[in-house]
């Protein structure tokens, strides 16, 4: 019983590790599309955020107990720069946040400067967080560190 129990755990900390973002190339699927100007045809913060970030953090942000943290209220995104990074170069290991341990992996998320700054616009905005806007130029800076 107890080792069904254990490969149960491991299959959904597998499901959760392999659902999370994007992981296509660009040539995949392209950020933007090939008619129209990038700023027209660019994906929302919102499209962004339920392609790439809500298997894992749910639509509205609440994360998954003990698994996810919460990207709503979310003290772990006080820190711009340091959110920046971790979407775009990824994370494994222990992080606080809200006073709670998670240890687990988040990958590397497969979106251009725009779309970071797309995607963590609308986390701050719309999940309760105080970051404002995040622009692409910001983003480029902390990829080019």
């Amino acid at each position: 019983m107890k080792i069904a129990g254990l490969l149960s755990f491991a299959a959904l900390i597998t499901l959760f590790v392999v659902s999370c973002g994007d992981n296509k190339s660009k040539e995949d699927a392209p950020p933007f599309a090939a008619s129209g100007t990038a700023a027209a045809s660019a994906p929302s913060g919102e499209d962004l955020y339920k392609r790439a970030c809500a298997s894992c953090h749910m639509a509205g942000g609440d994360g998954i107990a003990n698994v996810n943290p919460p990207l709503a209220k979310s003290d772990y995104l006080a820190d711009k720069e340091k959110t920046i990074l971790q979407v775009i170069k990824g994370s494994s290991g222990e992080i606080v946040v809200n006073g709670k341990t998670y240890n687990n992996t988040m990958p590397p998320q497969q979106l251009n400067d725009e779309e970071v700054a797309a995607v963590l616009t609308y986390v701050y905005t719309n999940m309760g967080n105080s970051g404002g806007a995040v622009t692409a130029s910001e983003v480029a800076a902390v990829r080019a560190k």
